[in-house]
């Protein structure tokens, strides 16, 4: 009879309990007020606002596999770990003095934050946000990313090294990639994990690593292309993890120029250039890869245009309102969610029809992320 009652009660509580869903939810970087927004896809809709994120002034977040935990890296070395089921932040360290981005192990199990203050990478345990792992780099890291077998994949601003950590053993095997190039500023990697590619803000082109191969070797990517040919003023630098991949290419921002650079995927040599309204900072391309929506640089961060990848002809363009920072698909593609910062809104469109279908308040909103990325590479 007892164990009749205590199984009724907890079907009884279990019935009463409220169920959490996060594969529609995504948080919005609030910079100005060290804020996230929690936010619903389907309902287009803000859920909470979570304090105590300390300095967002450049910050990103990666999930965990499950999708419950946001791992958010603030600009002032801050880790922190929310809990997007309760609403609540669940473990915060400050890490170093200035940090620019990190990323998630393929199992989950540790988080890298890169830093220009001191520099080099530490790895956490994802769990306890515990430091497992110290890398000194002597330089500022940028560029670094998670890839398939549990390593992280990083570039050294001032040495021009790539390098590549792998954790998968007890002990950590670390491989030095030197004369990647001049000032290395961004990196990205394919879904697949095979081609790591960092742009050059010292000198032209790019440069590219194929990490399949058994000894990595540097691949000049466009070494014609860059700042050189006609210097302009660069009022911000491109992400390149802000990328495009349609079809067969890639879909690269420039550096100082006012177009988006087209190259083949497997022979990295380019294959087209389109006009933009400005520099662009995000080259993005909707999950099919039909289109590409783009966003510039100030002064002219008031505008989106939309590519057709096939033609590579400019579709659209409007103008959603003051200092577009970021953009973010719905995982399927049928809407695009823009931060618009100086308006204090997040606005929402269909991505066919282009209507505008919401807004949402948000303070100084920038970076918006679904928790579709804890599925995707480099994300």
């Amino acid at each position: 009879m007892k164990k009749l009652l205590a199984v009724a009660l907890l079907l009884a509580s279990t019935a009463s309990a409220e169920t959490v869903a996060t594969g529609d939810m995504g948080v919005v970087i609030e910079r100005a007020t060290g804020s996230v927004l929690l936010v619903d896809q389907s309902d287009r809709a803000a859920l909470a606002r979570i304090e105590g994120f300390g300095d967002l002034s450049h910050a990103s977040l990666v999930y965990s596999p499950d999708e419950r935990f946001a791992y958010v890296f603030g600009r002032d070395g801050g880790l922190t770990k929310l809990d997007i089921t309760t609403r609540q932040i669940v473990g915060r360290v400050m890490q170093s003095g200035n940090a620019i981005g990190g990323a998630i192990s393929d199992d989950g199990k540790l988080v890298a934050v890169s830093n220009y203050e001191p520099g080099g990478v530490r790895v956490f345990d994802a769990d306890t946000l515990e430091m497992v792992l110290d890398i000194p780099t002597g330089g500022k890291t940028i560029g670094l990313v998670d890839a398939p077998g549990r390593r992280f994949v990083f570039t050294v601003w001032d040495t021009g090294e790539t390098w590549i950590a792998d954790l998968a053993e007890a002990e950590p095997k670390i491989t030095r990639i030197p004369d990647m190039g001049d000032r290395p500023y961004d990196a990205l990697i394919t879904a697949n994990g095979r081609t790591y590619i960092t742009g050059l803000f010292g000198e032209d082109g790019m440069t590219a690593l194929d990490l399949w191969a058994e000894n990595p070797e540097p691949i000049r990517v466009l070494p014609k292309y860059g700042r050189g040919q006609e210097e302009m003023p660069v009022y911000k630098m491109p992400h390149l993890e802000g990328w495009a991949l349609t079809g067969d290419e890639f879909v690269l921002p420039a550096v100082g120029h006012h177009e988006v650079l087209w190259v083949d995927a497997d022979t990295l040599e380019e294959t087209a250039r389109t006009k933009t309204h400005g520099q662009p900072i995000f080259a993005m391309a909707r999950p099919d890869g039909r289109q590409v929506w783009v966003n510039f640089a100030h002064p002219l961060n008031d505008t989106i245009q939309v590519i057709d990848s096939v033609s590579k002809e400019i579709i659209h363009q409007f103008q959603p309102g003051p200092a577009v920072l970021h953009m973010e698909f719905t995982a399927r593609g049928h809407e695009v969610w823009l931060s618009v910062r100086d308006a204090g809104k997040i606005m929402i469109y269909d991505t066919r029809t282009f209507e505008k279908l919401r807004e949402i308040d948000a303070e100084s909103p920038s970076g918006i992320f679904f928790t579709a990325r804890a599925h995707r590479t480099g994300l």
